[in-house]
């Protein structure tokens, strides 16, 4: 190449994978032969399954389900942050009651604690609410009362909050203590600091698990036949198949529900992910990099005196 002359332009070829179009096809192909067999597959009642999926019973088992979700959840979040409290106090007693609890309710099977929950009238079969030996306010005939949904939701709220407790946990003890140390000096109070510094910085630690205990708890939901509890989505359809004698197009209605509700979620989740994540990443997003380039145009036509 002589002296002074530009250099031939590099031409770059892009590298081929083989390997990975040759497994794609085998993908699609196991893909496309499972498709063709579930739809000509007579035992699927595909049938039968249209027939349900929007049956009113069917309907209102998916209202029973996010009913149960809802208030579980609710519940665990609230009882959940309770417990990380306590089991970040430097009181020896509560940490050790919040340890204790954790320890008996993550360790035992969520069907487990639920049959106790259903047999719970049988355990205890009156309730006094008072001061012991001394006056009573309250008196309730436990085995009187019909609160299958109630002991339902008790059940998975509870088993839920233990869980709750140590993502809470995690996600405060993963915001820097110089954080606090700097609220501390700036004169706040431990509420302020942890409303105003540690919780919001801790909630990019906290959403995403939270997020997969509300997908999860959706489908925990299908053990409250433990406690009985019947009406949700997996007992309705349940009772329906037990009368039609046709269990395989009854769960697929079930879990076509079940798909549907979860993929709301996951939809939910991500944006609340994005939108606490924010500061968190230096890699920009769509919107950020228009507006920066926007800004930078704006900024040269200033300096040029172009008006346009």
């Amino acid at each position: 190449m002589a002296l002074g002359t530009e250099p031939d332009p590099i031409k770059a070829v892009p590298l081929r994978h083989p390997g990975q179009w040759a497994a794609a096809t085998v993908i699609l192909v196991l893909a496309a032969l499972f498709v063709y067999g579930a739809a000509t597959n007579d035992a699927y009642a595909w049938g039968t399954y249209g027939d349900y999926l929007f049956d009113t019973r069917i309907l209102e088992g998916v209202g029973y389900t996010l009913a149960l979700t809802v208030l579980s959840m609710a519940i665990a979040i609230v009882f959940g942050v309770v417990l990380a409290v306590m089991r970040l106090s430097p009181n020896r007693v509560l940490r050790s009651t919040a340890w204790v609890y954790l320890w008996i309710f993550r360790g035992t099977p969520v069907y487990v604690q639920l049959v106790f929950w259903g047999l719970f009238p049988s355990i205890y079969k009156q309730l006094d609410l008072g001061i012991p030996f001394v006056v009573q306010f309250a008196h309730f005939e436990i085995q009187e009362l019909n609160a299958a949904f109630t002991f339902a939701i008790i059940g998975l709220a509870l088993n839920e909050s233990a869980y709750m407790a140590e993502i809470v946990r995690a996600g405060v003890q993963s915001v820097g203590e110089g954080q606090t140390e700097a609220s501390v000096a700036l004169g706040m109070s431990w509420t302020q600091t942890m409303t105003r510094t540690v919780l919001p910085q801790a909630m990019r630690v906290i959403i995403p698990p939270t997020g997969n205990e509300v997908i999860s708890m959706l489908k925990t939901t299908s053990l409250v036949t433990a406690v009985p509890f019947s009406l949700e989505l997996y007992g309705a359809q349940k009772d329906i198949a037990g009368v039609i004698f046709e269990p395989i197009p009854l769960l697929l209605v079930a879990s076509t529900w079940y798909l549907l509700v979860t993929s709301i979620l996951m939809v939910g989740q991500f944006y609340l992910e994005r939108y606490y994540a924010k500061g968190a990443s230096r890699q920009l997003t769509a919107r950020q990099l228009k507006a920066l380039a926007a800004a930078q145009v704006d900024d040269a036509q200033t300096q040029t005196g172009d008006p346009a």
